[in-house]
């Protein structure tokens, strides 16, 4: 059953082992995102995968953003050798 996160941004658990993916395709936001860290533009994105619109590789970067925004960090202080 597909869960929504975002308005087009889903997961379910029998599709990529439930990783998020951009609604109604089986491209995953992590895949989105190796795309453009590879220099790829949005435009490319779009050429190579029709089903993904401009809109679909925003939603990506905006949910990637909520996650990193509700990040914490916890430093573990390192023991003083002798």
């Amino acid at each position: 059953m597909q869960k929504e996160i975002f308005k087009q941004i889903v997961y379910d658990t029998d599709i990529l082992g439930g990783k998020t993916i951009i609604k109604g395709t089986r491209i995953s936001v992590e895949f989105l995102l190796e795309l453009l860290v590879n220099n790829w533009t949005h435009e490319e994105i779009m050429e190579n995968y029709p089903q993904i619109k401009k809109e679909d590789i925003l939603a990506a970067l905006e949910y990637s953003l909520s996650l990193l925004k509700e990040e914490h960090l916890y430093i573990i202080p390192e023991k003083a050798t002798a």
